[in-house]
């Protein structure tokens, strides 16, 4: 017998309104598509990416999954094969294992040499392949909230979504943030759909989603605590109804969700190594070897002399291991980190706050405030424990990552969480419909009604005027892009993406060829066909040295910065006394998402050394 009916639906509207909403719905994820695939094309490979590939391809071609293990295998599966289908060469010198191994770096950037400018192409391919992650979330961000709040409400969901910046900025990568966001809004829906009416055909597709969602990422493991304890806060108003037959038949439910999520992530790593014992294993972190500073680097097992050693685990041997590595970079992260204008080996509670605060478009944030402070907006049959279901799981993965303060330097850490709010923003979809179906409807609905179209609006045109360039989007609390850099680093702005837009920049300024460049990325630019040179330390004192960069000389030098460098990532490239400079100083052009271009004047020639007259300042060589 089921405990609660699904969500009544109300009058059948017409024929024709159904079609039109199907077409909005078709048009919505098309163009977030295309958005996609636009900024796929446009931009160079970031710093993971060449790892991340190569890694696919290895999992492909030696049918072991040891390389990159300190993330699951799911994307780099599929983005590897339209790559091996257009043929590309390989080289797995660098290919290293034993505990603590990550060789995917090296190899990544073997793999760009090997390519050389080919490798643009490539991973435009596997982009590609890992677009429809994104789409597909997109659809369940639609479907979810038109369950909960109708038609109108699933519109103004998709819309923010589909626009999204974030999604846009990490939905055209090879990596597994857009894929695991997306992936762990489909598992959270498909056990909502169960609380509502549980059948075991509920429970085993809830399962397959989320074994599918950790095979994404991690960081979703969260949900097999959680979801048992939604499952009794949901049940709890109806606890005298229950009997015990039905506790025990969705406990049994509940189990059953359980082994198939694990089916399915064994089945992703080919059944390698099933049921590992829990004393077999190397550990290289402090918190499972045991183990503290360089002993821990050589690895150990605080479970090998307990009675635990021999507990066989359900997770693939890889999966245990890209856990123990995650834990390790968390406790022995060698950078500093970046939050507005300062460093800190510590990190902040509150980063992803911040992050959250200066990345997601203001209008969203007015739709957001507005959905939190509106009464009602819900379907008949959704309750507070359904928004419960919505809410939790966002909120304990926010709490999860923000316990982490030992990586705060990646913002995409809470990409997860944003699907579940966009959800909520539904809510909003009754004020607008109030106000359209009655000219008269008092003067507070028309307002919010409104301020919803005014939010929608202004979060969409926000995030369009950076199109292509989503990654380095910041909201106008910072200034807009251009200030961005002043406020975090690497993947939250730069993360080498802008090679391509450097070099379209040396094409048309010949005078540019040979350039030197402070780069923050994956693989040697020089090597992949981009005609500049690596920044030196002494360049750093060249420039220091020069009192006015634009003084009459003989020519122009130009040095190029990304914004990662330019905020003192690495200050034996770009010491703090340069950073303060480049602040201060109006960038010659700005490129790309995030890369500044500055032109340094070359030191007069006398005329008796020349015999010519002085030259001025010259585009041409």
């Amino acid at each position: 017998m089921s405990v609660s009916a699904e969500p009544s639906n109300p009058s059948q509207p017409a024929a024709g309104a159904t079609r039109l909403r199907r077409v909005a719905v078709v048009a919505l994820l098309a163009i977030h598509g295309l958005l996609l695939a636009w900024g796929a094309a446009t931009k160079s490979p970031t710093l993971n990416e060449p790892g991340h590939l190569v890694a696919g391809i290895s999992y492909w071609t030696f049918n072991r999954f040891d390389v990159y293990s300190v993330n699951p295998p799911l994307v780099r599966l599929v983005a590897a094969l339209p790559v091996m289908a257009a043929g590309c060469e390989t080289n797995w010198k660098s290919f290293t294992s034993g505990p603590g191994a990550r060789p995917e770096m090296a190899m990544g950037q073997d793999f760009c040499h090997a390519n050389g400018r080919r490798t643009f192409f490539l991973v435009t391919l596997a982009r590609l392949a890992c677009i429809p992650f994104a789409l597909l979330g997109g659809w369940y961000v639609h479907r979810w909230s038109r369950e909960l709040y109708g038609d109108t409400g699933a519109l103004l969901s998709l819309t923010v979504w589909c626009f999204s910046p974030l999604m846009l900025a990490h939905g055209q990568l090879i990596t597994s943030d857009a894929a695991a966001t997306a992936l762990g809004l489909a598992a959270c829906h498909g056990f909502w759909r169960w609380l509502k009416i549980p059948t075991w055909q509920g429970a085993a597709v809830s399962g397959a989603l989320l074994g599918l969602a950790e095979l994404a990422k991690t960081t979703l493991l969260v949900f097999l605590p959680l979801w048992p304890l939604l499952w009794i806060a949901f049940r709890l108003p109806e606890w005298r109804l229950m009997t015990a037959r039905q506790w025990g038949r969705e406990a049994g439910m509940l189990v059953l969700r359980i082994a198939i999520a694990f089916y399915v992530i064994n089945f992703g790593y080919a059944f390698e190594d099933p049921l590992p014992r829990l004393g077999s294993f190397t550990f290289v972190s402090r918190s499972l070897s045991g183990l503290e500073g360089d002993a821990a680097q050589r690895g150990g097992n605080r479970f090998a002399d307990t009675l635990l050693a021999d507990l066989p685990l359900p997770l693939p041997r890889n999966y245990v291991v890209g856990i123990d590595l995650q834990r390790r970079d968390f406790e022995t992260y060698h950078h500093e980190f970046f939050l507005a204008g300062r460093w800190s080996k510590t990190g902040w509670w509150y980063y992803y706050l911040a992050f959250l605060a200066m990345k997601v478009p203001l209008g969203t944030w007015l739709l957001l405030v507005l959905a939190a402070t509106a009464r009602g907006g819900q379907r008949p049959a959704t309750t507070l424990r359904d928004e419960m279901v919505l809410l939790v799981p966002p909120l304990a993965i926010l709490a999860f990552v923000s316990a982490q303060t030992g990586m705060n330097e990646h913002g995409r850490y809470v990409l997860p969480i944003l699907p579940f709010f966009q959800v909520w923003i539904g809510r909003l979809g009754a004020t607008i419909d109030a106000a359209r179906r009655n000219t008269a409807a008092p003067l507070p609905i028309r307002a919010r009604a409104l301020l919803t179209g005014a939010g929608l609006v202004w979060g969409v045109g926000s995030s369009l005027c950076c199109v292509p360039h989503s990654l380095a989007y910041f909201n106008e609390t910072v200034g807009g892009r251009w200030n961005g850099w002043r406020h975090l680093v690497s993947s939250n702005v730069d993360w080498g993406q802008d090679l391509l837009a450097l070099d379209h920049f040396i094409a048309t300024h010949p005078d540019a060829k040979g350039l030197t460049l402070a780069y923050y990325g994956g693989l040697e630019p020089a090597k992949v066909g981009i005609d500049c040179v690596s920044m030196r330390p002494d360049d750093a004192d060249r420039l220091l040295a020069l009192a006015d960069w634009n003084a009459p000389g003989s020519g122009w030098t130009y040095f190029a910065f990304g914004a990662t460098p330019a905020a003192g990532y690495n200050p034996a490239i770009v010491p703090p006394a340069l950073v303060a400079r480049l602040a201060a100083t109006e960038p010659f052009a700005r490129i790309g998402d995030a890369m500044m271009v500055f032109r340094v004047a070359k030191p007069a020639v006398s005329e008796e050394a020349t015999g010519s007259e002085p030259t001025g300042p010259s585009h041409s060589e």
